[in-house]
């Protein structure tokens, strides 16, 4: 099903599947759905759940990297691990690779384990064997990468542990190593659905095909106009070869938006048009007209955000649309800062998205810490996070030579802290330290090993004192314990709902599992929830927090979400399409998935905005207008400028013109114009001058010339201080009154 943007491509899904159960009379657990985010599936279930008029018990529906986690938890011992494994988030895999780094001499300052992890990370997505990679390895980092590649593998086996990317390869093994295990799984599902296949990666394709290969029960639904993931892996050839990959396939689309006016859709459509590597759809909708869109052209970055944040005051005054039902989209993180400042200025409420994720907060990390340790003693990672929380007078030395002793026995650290008193070098404290940690982690273990995670919890909160251990930092200690709270509270709740799967708890009837809670390679209740906390993506928690306010995002995490009111700020060539992405395969192409998203987030009013001037890499750069702008259709455009007028059409013209390396016409639009009159402006060190926002101020420096001439200036406002500006577009008048 090719669904474009706002078509309800997740209704038909959930639909398919209780027409499934429902008319085809299909046992839940049949059933394979995938989504690409916790909360999304979740919202599915419930779905299926209304039109069922009963809860789906023991459909599988999930994320790849949850669904795969299921099916590993009960095959684990077949590639040698035990079923309580743990899955490691970026931070515990980039702190592994800082040890093993460490362990082979290689400097993590050299090597920067995070880069190292995005190395090895790839090739796992690209399905690319650690012996593969060596040979390809290029370069100082690549090598080192290699390296630590060719260790990670066993490395986390001792540890009992998974990374992200494990949970999808190791399914592929179990299957290439098991056939007898694919055939089963293949059997148990009749039915292979996929939501956002746009999104699939070479892995993810792998385990889909090999499911579905007996029975060819596949349906899949995605937007290749909407592949916006290719950085991370994410492979829209799967979609564009679907139908030769499986031959006979039936190919519905679905082109009716119920999200956006036609007037939105027309500025999409005319975008997205300029791609070659699709299959092809318009979108159209039944509400016709609309509001036009507004295009601004605005002087600079602050410009920008003055104008928009003005718009959107008077937009939430004039119309019965709240400030919570508008969003400001961009390219990169980094714009937010302008919109944040001017935001904060003027008391307009926002709500930035994509900072600190809840399961991302200090004090939850440690406490989910310590729960690892309880399912896993095997888990360094989590033991290194807690061993000194709260303190307990370890010192780097003593850790270093832990985690050697540790190496040499084969062993995980807990179990070598257990017989502290046969590490040697350690003074007698630490030793004691070492075994408390220890004893603390076994207690808890013994008497709530079985138990729900918010008993294991507030087993561990009191025998560790760690609400004393917040209180003592003050205000901010006080503050984290409201989040411990909701994390108890969290879990029990999750522990409630956890009750009512009954295929996880293996009541399956006759599909029963050999492999299930209480029996050999089971799983329990502590081990479901770390799995399902450690899932948690940016996109699940990107609706979480007070949402009262203009939500400011980038376009990436955009993606499935929609608002009345939208602008989509920063349409210029460099940074949106980015510089970059003309000389990658397909980079502009996705450049231009990414913008359509963005355009298709608005129902009702969209704004488009650009700056001629932006500070990026540290210093004022001239921009050019998004070449994407081009190709919004001028009959929907409304023009607006806080500068000189700007002439669209001449823009690309010449733009178009340079590309062909024609000459171009003797006169050039308005805005490009260079001053060479008598009246030209001139500026010298030490006058006054005053800008239209920073006030008044004195010239402390001038350099360039023409077009590219600059001043130096000293604000009186301190909190503005010093700017260097472009006088071209600047603005800037002589202070007169001050002189």
């Amino acid at each position: 099903m090719l669904a474009g943007a706002g078509s309800g491509k997740t209704r038909v899904l959930t639909a398919r599947i209780a027409h499934l159960i429902r008319d085809r009379g299909l046992a839940p657990q049949r059933i394979f759905a995938v989504t690409f985010t916790n909360k999304a599936a979740g919202e599915m279930r419930a779905r299926v759940a209304a039109l069922l008029g009963a809860d789906p018990r023991g459909l599988w529906i999930g994320t790849f990297h949850a669904l795969a986690a299921r099916l590993l938890r009960r095959e684990a011992a077949h590639l040698g691990f035990g079923s309580n494994f743990t899955i490691y988030d970026a931070d515990d895999s980039e702190s592994f690779i800082r040890r093993l780094l460490d362990q082979r001499g290689l400097s993590p300052k050299a090597n920067p384990p995070r880069a190292v992890h995005a190395l090895i990370s790839a090739a796992k997505n690209r399905m690319i064997a650690p012996e593969e990679f060596a040979v390809t390895a290029d370069g100082p980092l690549v090598r080192a990468a290699a390296e630590v590649y060719a260790a990670l593998g066993p490395a986390l086996k001792q540890a009992n542990a998974m990374d992200f990317d494990d949970l999808l390869l190791h399914p592929l093994q179990l299957f290439r190593e098991h056939p007898d295990r694919l055939s089963y799984w293949q059997h148990r599902f009749e039915h292979v659905l996929v939501d956002e296949f746009q999104d699939t990666n070479s892995a993810q394709y792998r385990l889909v095909k090999l499911l579905a290969a007996p029975h060819g029960n596949l349906c899949v639904v995605g937007d290749d106009d909407q592949a916006i993931y290719g950085w991370r892996g994410a492979d829209v050839r799967h979609m564009l070869a679907f139908q030769q990959d499986f031959p006979g396939t039936t190919l519905i689309k679905l082109e009716q938006n119920y999200r956006s006016t036609q007037v939105i859709l027309d500025a999409a459509n005319g975008v997205i048009a300029g791609n070659v590597q699709r299959l092809g759809k318009t979108l159209f909708t039944a509400k016709q007209g609309g509001e036009t869109v507004t295009l601004l052209t605005a002087a600079d970055e602050r410009d920008e955000a003055e104008w928009l944040a003005a718009e959107l005051v008077r937009r939430a005054a004039e119309t019965d649309v709240p400030h919570e039902g508008m969003a400001i989209l961009y390219r990169t993180n980094a714009q937010s800062r302008a919109l944040e400042e001017t935001f904060r200025r003027r008391g307009i409420p926002y709500r930035l998205v994509g900072a600190v994720s809840f399961y991302e907060r200090r004090e939850v990390k440690d406490l989910l810490a310590y729960l690892r340790l309880v399912a896993n003693p095997a888990d360094d990672e989590a033991f290194l996070r807690v061993v000194n929380v709260p303190r307990r007078g370890i010192g780097e030395a003593s850790l270093a030579q832990l985690i050697r002793t540790a190496a040499q026995w084969g062993k995980p650290l807990l179990a070598v802290v257990a017989t502290a008193e046969r590490v040697p070098d350690l003074r007698p404290n630490v030793r004691q330290a070492f075994a408390g940690v220890a004893r603390l982690v076994e207690e808890v273990r013994a008497r709530f090993g079985e138990a729900d995670p918010a008993t294991v919890l507030e087993a561990v909160i009191d025998v560790v004192g760690y609400e004393q251990y917040l209180a003592e930092e003050g205000a901010e200690g006080i503050e984290r314990l409201d989040n411990v709270r909701e994390l108890v509270a969290g879990a029990a709740e999750w522990a409630e709902e956890a009750a009512t799967d009954g295929d996880e708890a293996g009541e399956d009837g006759a599909l029963k599992d050999s492999l299930t809670v209480g029996g050999e390679g089971g799983t329990t209740l502590l081990q479901r929830y770390l799995t399902q906390v450690a899932l948690v993506t940016p996109a699940d928690d990107r609706g979480s927090g007070a949402a009262n306010g203009v939500t400011l995002m980038t376009v990436h995490m955009a993606k499935g979400l929609e608002w009345p009111v939208v602008a989509l700020a920063g349409l210029e060539d460099g940074l949106f399409p980015l510089g970059r992405a003309s000389g990658e395969p397909g980079g502009l192409e996705e450049e231009r998935r990414l913008c359509y998203v963005g355009l298709t987030r608005a129902r009702e009013k969209l704004y488009l905005s650009w700056a001629r001037t932006r500070y990026r890499n540290g210093r004022f750069e001239l921009a050019e207008p998004s070449r994407f702008l081009e190709a919004v259709p001028a009959t929907v455009v409304e023009e607006r400028t806080t500068t000189p007028r700007w002439d669209r059409a001449a823009a690309f013209a010449q733009r178009a013109a340079r590309a062909r390396r024609v000459p171009l016409e003797p006169e050039e639009p308005a805005w490009a114009v260079e001053a060479v009159s008598q009246d030209a402006p001139r500026y010298v060190a030490g006058e006054r001058v005053r800008h239209r926002k920073f006030g008044s101020g004195v010239v402390r420096a001038v350099s360039g010339s023409g077009r590219s001439l600059k001043v130096t200036v000293a604000f009186d406002d301190q909190e503005i201080g010093t700017k260097q500006l472009l006088v071209a577009y600047a603005g800037l008048e002589r202070d007169w009154e001050s002189a």
